[in-house]
């Protein structure tokens, strides 16, 4: 009896493990509707609550964020705008507009 409780949940995970294409993950490519290198899309700036600088890029369907670190692997804290705020035009380089 307590072999068919792991009948479902096998099936589940066969099912959930046929939805992968197969590739490893590639991080630098927007599977996106677009789907192009990331090396295409427009970064922007968004500076933490602590006054530290992110890359950010939003190509209207998916967003992506990563800490912007000096050679040394020290976060940049540039001032380029106030904590909270962005700089720069993060969502250029998509041919999907965002309403905001």
């Amino acid at each position: 009896m307590t072999k068919l409780k792991f009948v479902p949940l096998a099936i589940a995970g066969l099912a959930l493990a046929a939805c992968g294409d197969g590739l490893p993950p590639d991080k630098t490519v927007d599977r996106g509707t677009d789907r192009k290198d990331l090396s295409q899309l427009q970064a922007g700036i968004w500076v933490d609550p602590n006054g530290c600088d992110h890359w950010i890029i939003d190509d209207g369907v998916e967003g992506y964020l990563s800490a912007r670190l000096d050679p040394f692997g020290k976060p940049v804290c540039s001032g380029v705008a106030e904590p909270t705020r962005t700089a720069g035009d993060f969502k250029g380089g998509s041919r999907i507009g965002d309403p905001n």
